[in-house]
């Protein structure tokens, strides 16, 4: 008897390890809730209650429970971490129960034997935890009646992703992103979205067959379907408008994927409005459904084949013409084939799913009971291999059937997938109401077709697309408020008995007793509602990934954390259930943004994130993916199955873990390369400008050499000519020359200093070399007279004398010797040769 299904307080018996747990050896902490110092809190999340020496069975762990506005914390007492399996936000929580075990009594005794206080938690995420609090305090009181408030909040704006804000994972408008993937759709890459576009609805742009129409873009044609719609170019706003009173909901066929080479497309809707009789039609519908059978390319005037696939099985399709639904009729519509893939319904998913998490919690090595199963203590394993192996078959599951579920939408996307690529046929999908079946196989089909949507950025478009802009009741299936609940009464807590199990397995059986005392789950309308739709979506993708190990871009470690943040409800992507209700709630700028948040967390480590397949190899797998129908046969989804039941079956394989640590390795190997090559550039700089330097040096060197010979060859020179006229020349070892003169009757001395300085060079750089060099002359010789009658003589005679009566050494101090013009004359030839001088000497003679 399941503890969920008990309406009534009733007895059973216990599991044994429960009455071995020593609530005398734990002692409660008193502190306040003021007082807590939690860092690992998030923005704007608050504790709300906390209760002290609590035990999570499921691990004898002993610790402490924190119900905050967003999540159950539960921390070790020792160490004050966090314990994964025991934190759980409270949106993924789908029942909460007390329940009290009572041990042997003892006569005349019994307060010596009180009974065990023990909460029960069933999560939407495949986890079943139960608490024990010490008796006698009423701490599990106040953690079951904060779950109550905050786990099913009775408003949308309770949600703690309104109350966190959007923080630093801003969002933009959800609209731009839909629009730029129909671009894409039809070819039109080179057009972007943008808010003045969408605003004064400019985006209805084609191409020769389909086109984007405005004409639901304040959301009167059908208010589950988004602002734009792709539709056949043939077909009028106003012919649309009429097509839609056909189908249930106003969901009419309009165009979610379009083959870019063939025309082929695949087209979604509602049911048809048939009627009991089966026998309503509607012209505008049939001529719509028409239109997506564009011409075959190539073959003139050869229409292409329409396939109509009902997602139900065929007698539930016939049961919904009672209330004026059913499928269609392939006489009624052109050249169609009606396909019906057997499909179950939403409640039939929810069972199983249920049924499924109970049995890997039976079996699991971490069971809600406490109790370790032959896993737990590495014993065999039934069906003869382990949880995550082929021969863990439906049978061996408890007759779940999830397995079975997850097939059929595999083999249905697989069969539409191929009908596109190798007839270049188009397909019109529907169920019942057009948003749950429907969006599984197009969508999962569209993955298959188009490897665009195998990668991360694709995967966004693909989810954003046909599950949130197609209007997949989101809120409705996880159980949350909407925007149309209109109030408290809606979604009011009830404490109904859940439909949970606890098996009377020999394994769970002892001695003592056990009794339910109250439940609660899902409000009863949501309760009806509810179903793992999405979750089973992203079961099939993660079996696809299983099969083709190299077509994905993301990692199955992407979908668990995907799913997580989705059932979390920490961000507004996934709320409400249709895009007029998140544009109503202006969800994308109240809240924060799951898309933003996971590329951030990607970007902070680059390829080498766990959220990346290392095998990734997009060159072999540029096509459709058309799996066998014999390769359709599911396993359990170890990664998020078997997580919290079975840790250890649940750990990625042994070889990608491998290459994990390898690529990581690898990539720590090439930033340590790039750092060196980096260096070694610098080297490379540094040594070509030494050399540059050396090479400026060594040219400075042989200039300064020459520049030193030239002097030396103008010294000489000089010297030569001055003791050609009878002067004692004298270099001193600073360069300095000293001429001694002497002369009749000695007079006293008067000191005349000649310096020569070199004159400019054309070179720079020789110039300033060359500007230190300078030759002193010192003469000693007689009283210097104005008038002296020999000195104008001198003059006259000189050859250094211009016509305007000027010198052309006028530093040489030669006039003042009047006896010695004969010797300059005499020496003229040597004073012309002198190169130094050349400057001096034009080529003019008297």
């Amino acid at each position: 008897m399941s503890l969920g299904e008990a309406t009534e307080p009733e007895k059973m018996e216990g599991a044994g390890s429960w009455d071995v747990l020593e609530w005398t050896k734990i002692d409660p902490i008193s502190r306040s809730v003021s007082l807590v110092k939690c860092d690992f809190l998030l923005e704007a999340e608050e504790v709300v209650v906390e209760g002290y020496g609590v035990v999570l069975v499921n691990t004898d762990e002993a610790g402490t429970v924190l119900v905050t506005n967003y999540r159950i914390l539960f921390l070790s007492e020792g160490t004050r971490n966090i314990i994964p399996l025991g934190t759980v936000p409270l949106a993924t929580i789908e029942k909460i129960g007390k329940i009290a075990v009572k041990g042997q009594s003892v006569p005349r005794q019994p307060e010596k034997n009180p009974s065990q206080r023990l909460l029960q938690v069933i999560g939407k995420d495949m986890r079943i935890i139960v608490f024990g609090f010490r008796p006698w305090t009423k701490q599990r009181r106040a953690i079951f009646d904060a779950l109550l408030r905050w786990t099913k909040p009775a408003g949308l704006w309770d949600l703690y992703a309104f109350v966190s804000g959007p923080s630093e994972f801003r969002n933009t408008n959800p609209k731009l992103r839909l629009l730029n993937e129909y671009f894409r759709l039809i070819g039109r890459r080179s057009h972007r979205a943008s808010m003045s576009i969408v605003e004064d609805c400019s985006f209805t742009v084609g191409n020769e067959l389909w086109r984007i129409s405005s004409v639901n873009a304040n959301y009167s044609l059908c208010q589950t379907y988004p602002f734009a719609l792709i539709v056949p170019k043939s077909i009028s706003d106003e012919e649309i408008l009429q097509a839609s009173n056909f189908r249930a909901r106003g969901r009419l066929p309009v165009i979610a994927w379009c083959h870019p080479g063939t025309g082929a497309v695949l087209a979604r809707s509602s049911q048809p409005l048939v009627g009991l009789m089966m026998n309503m039609r509607s012209n505008t519908d049939e001529k719509l459904v028409a239109a997506l059978c564009s011409n075959l390319s190539g073959v003139k005037g050869t229409r292409r084949k329409l396939y109509i696939a009902d997602a139900r099985p065929r007698k539930n399709a016939l049961a919904n013409g009672a209330m004026g639904g059913g499928s269609e009729s392939s006489s009624n519509y052109f050249q169609s084939e009606i396909v019906f893939f057997g499909i179950d319904n939403i409640h039939a998913m929810r069972e199983s799913l249920a049924r499924l998490r109970e049995y890997l919690d039976t079996h699991g090595a971490t069971s809600s009971d406490g109790m370790s199963s032959f896993l737990r203590h590495g014993g065999w394993t039934w069906g003869g291999g382990n949880l995550s192996s082929m021969s863990a078959s439906v049978s061996t599951l408890g007759d779940s059937g999830w397995l079975i579920h997850v097939q059929s939408v595999l083999a249905g996307s697989a069969w539409i997938a191929a009908r596109v690529a190798l007839e270049s046929a188009s397909v019109l999908v529907h169920c019942s109401d057009g948003w749950d079946r429907t969006t599984q196989l197009v969508s999962l089909a569209s993955l298959l077709l188009d490897p665009y949507y195998r990668t991360l950025a694709g995967f966004q478009a693909l989810v954003e697309k046909d599950w949130l802009a197609f209007g997949h009741p989101f809120s409705d299936r996880f159980g949350l408020p909407t925007i149309s609940g209109g109030g408290n009464t809606l979604f009011e807590l009830s404490r109904q008995s859940s439909t949970g199990s606890y098996s009377s397995s020999p394994m769970r059986q002892s001695s003592g007793s056990f009794t339910t005392q109250a439940t609660s789950s899902s409000h009863s309308q949501a309760s009806n509602n509810s179903s793992p739709i999405f979750l089973q979506w992203v079961d099939c993708i993660a079996q696809l990934a299983r099969m083709y190990p190299l077509a994905f871009e993301f990692s199955s470690t992407f979908l668990v954390d995907f799913l997580d943040c989705v059932l979390s409800c920490r961000f507004g992507n996934f709320l409400c259930n249709s895009e007029k209700e998140r544009q109503q709630c202006s969800v994308s700028e109240a809240c924060g943004c799951l898309w933003a948040y996971l590329t951030d967390l990607r970007n902070s480590e680059g390829k080498s994130h766990v959220h990346y397949n290392l095998f990734y190899d997009p060159s072999k797998h540029n096509g459709p993916l058309l799996p066998p129908a014999a390769a359709l046969a599911p396993t359990l989804w170890p990664q998020f199955h078997l997580r919290w039941a079975c840790p250890s079956e649940a750990q990625v394989g042994e070889l990608e873990a491998q290459c994990r640590n390898m690529a990581m390795r690898f990539s720590e190997l090439q930033k340590a390369k790039e750092v060196a090559e980096r260096k070694a550039k610098e080297v490379a700089a540094t040594v070509e400008s030494l050399t540059a330097d050396l090479l400026r040096e060594r040219q400075l060197n042989t200039s300064a050499v020459n520049l030193a010979k030239k002097a030396s060859k103008e010294n000489a020179a000089i010297k030569r000519a001055i003791q050609s006229l009878g002067f004692k020349v004298h270099f001193s070892g600073n360069g300095d020359c000293t001429v001694d003169i002497e002369a009749n009757p000695p007079v006293s001395p008067q000191v005349s200093m000649y310096s020569y300085s070199q004159r400019e060079s054309d070179d720079p750089i020789q110039c300033d070399e060359k500007s230190d060099l300078s030759v002193s002359i010192t003469v000693v010789g007689d009283e210097v007279l104005p008038n002296n009658p020999i000195t104008r003589v001198c003059e006259s005679l000189c050859p250094m004398r211009t016509r305007d009566g000027g010198c052309r050494w006028p530093d040489a101090g030669c006039a003042q010797f009047g006896s010695q013009f004969v010797g300059l004359r005499a020496n003229f030839d040597a004073f012309d040769r002198l190169s130094i001088y050349d400057s001096h000497f034009d080529s003019d003679k008297r």
